[in-house]
């Protein structure tokens, strides 16, 4: 057996952790998103595959049996392209899928389905923070007219895309006082958020929910497979008895 673990986020680091335990033979991959990410305690490569012919040739030549895929549940082109050709090749595959945030008393969410329907909902001058990561940022360029706040892990290489933004650096985790004091003093009135799910991030919805600031909550793509794990342990199972 050959496991390969497509990881990016807390439930790969615990994954890999215990495949490591269990001497199971497995390689993790990483997409380079940042530029230092923390390691990992199994054999890692970073950076994309290259495409779909160049992802068949690496599970190939690296005799993959089986792929468990604990990528960003908004990892969505990535997880279907896995699952498609996990299928084609006859390998098992498991998507790790972490439960969804569900709103609780005090919160001012509203949900939508695309980045680009932030604009019909959030008024012209307010200031907003995108806590949604830079790979999409383009998505919110209708957002003329507001102060955007963009949070990011690296200093960039190029300046804001388009005019009214700012990036903010800040490296995770961030506690709930981190992200009141933040907001706070960043005079933030919106708060832009992928649905995620996971208890580390949740933090600035709970400085959301005590500031009474309103949220706008891109929901998650559809999951890639049926076949899915909410947890860790739950992946591992399904792991073991491939074994």
């Amino acid at each position: 057996m050959m496991l390969l673990l497509l990881a990016g986020t807390a439930e790969a680091r615990t994954i890999s952790q215990s495949l490591a335990d269990e001497n199971i033979p497995a390689i993790a991959s990483l997409a380079g998103a940042t530029r230092d990410p923390a390691r990992l305690p199994i054999p890692t490569r970073l950076g994309g595959f290259g495409g779909g012919p160049a992802f068949e040739t690496y599970l190939k030549d690296n005799k993959i049996t089986a792929i468990v895929d604990a990528t960003h549940p908004f990892a969505d082109q990535i997880s279907a392209r896995t699952a498609m050709l996990a299928a084609k090749h006859g390998l098992p595959y498991l998507q790790v899928m972490r439960p969804p945030w569900k709103a609780q008393p005090g919160d001012r969410w509203t949900s939508v389905e695309r980045e680009e329907d932030a604009a019909r909902l959030i008024p012209t001058g307010a200031t907003v923070f995108l806590a949604t990561g830079r790979k999409n940022l383009a998505r919110f360029e209708n957002l003329t007219g507001r102060r955007l706040i963009c949070r990011r892990i690296d200093p960039p290489d190029n300046p804001f895309p388009f005019r009214g933004g700012q990036y903010h650096l800040g490296k995770p985790p961030f506690s709930v006082p981190d992200e009141v004091a933040l907001f706070s003093r960043l005079g933030v009135e919106w708060l832009v958020v992928k649905n995620a799910g996971g208890t580390v991030s949740a933090t600035k919805l709970i400085a959301a929910r005590q500031l009474s600031m309103p949220v706008v909550m891109v929901e998650r793509p559809a999951p890639a497979h049926e076949n899915l794990a909410h947890t860790p342990d739950q992946a591992m199972e399904w792991v073991r008895a491939l074994t």
